[in-house]
């Protein structure tokens, strides 16, 4: 191997390594941000964030507040989030008028857009409230690196709980 060889492997190896660690950093970011409570920690307050209702309208999660909320980042291309829509959905059925549920679709406008989640909604006979984070702000400001994720948040507004990937029925009820 001569030199030039040796250091385009260096070099290869190097952005791997770094690579790697970036998205350890990310990780473990995400599993201590925004303002989800790890274990033993005090809970923290759910922060804000405007996506659009079925009718296009502007809502904020600050509009839900005064009811405990079930905040769900899904998408319709998404297996795990297919899995548990429909212990979303019987929760909603039995639940509604005392819980308040954000479905929000993290619609990028490429893989998932608003119409091929309300086909998917249509298709499955689901009427859950559907939100569409179409500006992924939601998203973001909830640090969402992978789907789905759920937020458990209280009357007041203060994050409880968080599952990251697919809950169960047992799981959904018990939070």
């Amino acid at each position: 191997m001569n030199n030039k060889q040796r250091t385009l492997l260096s070099m290869a190896v190097l952005v791997v390594f770094l690579a790697g660690a970036y998205l350890l950093y990310g990780y473990l970011q995400n599993q201590q941000e925004p303002g989800s409570p790890a274990n033993g920690e005090e809970s923290v307050m759910a922060q804000d964030f405007e996506v659009l209702d079925q009718e296009g309208n502007t809502v904020r999660l600050s509009d839900f507040l005064g009811k405990p909320i079930v905040l769900n980042f899904w998408a319709s291309w998404c297996p795990p989030c297919i899995a548990e829509m429909p212990f979303f959905q019987s929760a909603y059925e039995s639940l509604g008028d005392r819980v308040v549920f954000l479905m929000v679709n993290e619609t990028d406008g490429n893989r998932e857009t608003i119409e091929k989640a309300e086909t998917f909604l249509e298709q499955e006979g689901m009427d859950l409230p559907v939100y569409f984070d179409t500006k992924l702000e939601a998203g973001y400001v909830y640090n969402v690196t992978g789907i789905p994720v759920t937020y458990f948040i209280d009357k007041e507004g203060m994050i409880r709980s968080f599952e990251q990937g697919s809950l169960t029925e047992k799981k959904l009820l018990e939070n």
